[in-house]
């Protein structure tokens, strides 16, 4: 298995297993779809974004302003799942 699938699999594992439920979905459900789409610039920030506290996470994702080196990936979370505007 090269580096770049266990890398993939643990930022998968990571994504699927959140502190809460609708971050495991939100979350988790962008990576299992869209994980191997990501640059490698983006899996990083989609990574750094892994560590940040849950309730951040989801305001981020449901409207309000995020930190900027996260708004590109947060914009692909939220057309991932339908939601509308950039973030």
């Amino acid at each position: 298995m090269a580096e770049d699938d266990g890398q993939m699999k643990r930022v998968l594992y990571r994504a699927q297993h959140r502190g809460t439920k609708e971050m495991d979905l939100v979350l988790g459900g962008f990576a299992a779809a869209e994980l191997h789409r990501l640059a490698p610039a983006e899996l990083l920030i989609f990574e750094e974004l892994l560590g940040q506290p849950d309730p951040d996470i989801n305001a981020w994702v449901f409207g309000a302003e995020p930190p900027a080196r996260f708004a590109t990936v947060l914009g692909r979370i939220r057309r991932h799942h339908g939601l509308q505007g950039e973030v």
